[in-house]
């Protein structure tokens, strides 16, 4: 049984940054794809980052790139997104989702319907 979980989120002032962290168990192969998608209500799901299995492919949503880091320890089955200049419009529910594929990332790759794994999400909400 495949479990994603996030963590990290929380309620910070703009210009702070955050870490939020997420774990994926269960998976029964190596090659798999992870991203970060947030949501507000009302709105769609929309993609953050995605990075491949070995770490060495990203993908960024163009809104986002230079705040926004995306890694992963494959050793720890752990993946991160480092949010640093955190904005108000930042406010959102956090997901974390993986997917079985070992190739590289691209905008084709990191979109919602792409994924079969999701978290529960986890809050962030950022005061002005």
């Amino acid at each position: 049984q495949v479990q994603v979980v996030e963590s990290g989120g929380g309620l910070v002032q703009a210009g702070e940054s955050l870490r939020l962290s997420c774990t994926a168990s269960g998976l029964t192969t190596d090659d798999y794809v992870m991203g970060w998608f947030r949501q507000t209500p009302g709105k769609e799901r929309e993609e953050i980052a995605c990075i491949s299995w070995s770490g060495t492919s990203t993908y960024y949503v163009d809104s986002l790139r230079g705040r926004f880091t995306i890694s992963r320890d494959n050793a720890k089955n752990t993946l991160y997104l480092q949010m640093n200049n955190l904005e108000p419009e930042d406010t959102a529910m956090y997901y974390c989702a993986a997917q079985r594929y070992g190739g590289n990332v691209d905008r084709k790759i990191c979109r919602e319907w792409i994924f079969a794994y999701w978290g529960q999400g986890t809050q962030v909400t950022v005061s002005s």
